[in-house]
């Protein structure tokens, strides 16, 4: 999808998903309307979702796609690397990232962005998988980012 109606797409997303999550405070039924919506809206999302952060690991939280692997190794992969590290990754090949974890071989390309409460604590990793390589660019991780300010803040 070009640079140009992806930003058009995420800020109709944006608008659609602030009037939703006015509908609940909790986190995780904001997660999984997150989920749902990115899934439908963005044809190139394959996986679209959360690894929650709990007692040092990652374990799978709310998420469309196909079955996801429930807990990540520790230290290895991509979302792991994203946690390390507290910031974003944009992976164009995952076959070239080292230790990638493969829940699905399906997978060529992904993006994760750290997920922060409202204290400013790590709670979690928002993960999307593409199923053709290069899918992600700063336009994807600048809005994503974006929308993931909601979880926490009140609307």
């Amino acid at each position: 999808m070009d640079e140009r109606k992806k930003e058009g797409r995420y800020r109709r997303i944006y608008s659609q998903l602030e009037d939703l999550l006015k509908k609940s405070s909790d986190p995780l039924a904001r997660m999984a309307t997150i989920c749902a919506v990115l899934h439908h809206k963005m044809d190139y999302f394959f996986w679209t979702g959360f690894y929650l952060l709990k007692d040092d690991a990652l374990v799978v939280g709310p998420y469309q796609g196909p079955v996801a692997c429930q807990v990540l190794e520790k230290n290895r992969g991509v979302c792991w690397s994203c946690v390390n590290r507290r910031e974003p990754l944009i992976v164009p090949d995952v076959h070239q990232f080292p230790g990638h974890i493969a829940c699905d071989a399906r997978s060529q390309s992904e993006i994760t962005i750290p997920v922060y409460n409202a204290a400013g604590d790590l709670v979690a990793v928002f993960d999307v998988d593409a199923r053709e390589k290069d899918q992600f660019s700063n336009t994807d991780r600048e809005h994503l980012e974006k929308i993931l300010r909601l979880l926490y803040h009140d609307l």
